[in-house]
């Protein structure tokens, strides 16, 4: 991010970037791990789950629809991808990377 390799968990948007998010990875994710990219408000979550596609437990997903929020789960890699795109479209997009610094 900005020239930074970061090393553990983070939340970025379009103008914030949050470091030291608590999971490391999906068996990790609790629903309110998700608050501080609630803050964020944003239409759509997009959560890295590390170098492989893994869905977390439903209560996260529920967690996100119940504020009327978009939760797309896919590795980091695709939600760098999709995160990109959104945000150069100027959607209101938040992505979630899951690190695991072991």
């Amino acid at each position: 991010i900005n020239e930074r390799q970061l090393g553990a968990s983070f939340i970025v948007s379009v103008e914030q970037l949050i470091e030291g998010w608590r999971p490391r990875a999906v068996a990790d994710l609790q629903p309110t791990d998700l608050d501080a990219a609630f803050a964020l408000k944003p239409s759509v979550i997009l959560l890295g789950t590390g170098t492989r596609h893994v869905f977390p437990v439903p209560a996260v997903f529920a967690a996100a629809l119940t504020r009327g929020i978009g939760l797309e789960a896919m590795d980091n890699a695709a939600a760098a991808r999709t995160f990109a795109v959104l945000a150069g479209e100027g959607r209101n997009v938040v992505a979630a990377f899951l690190i695991d610094a072991d």
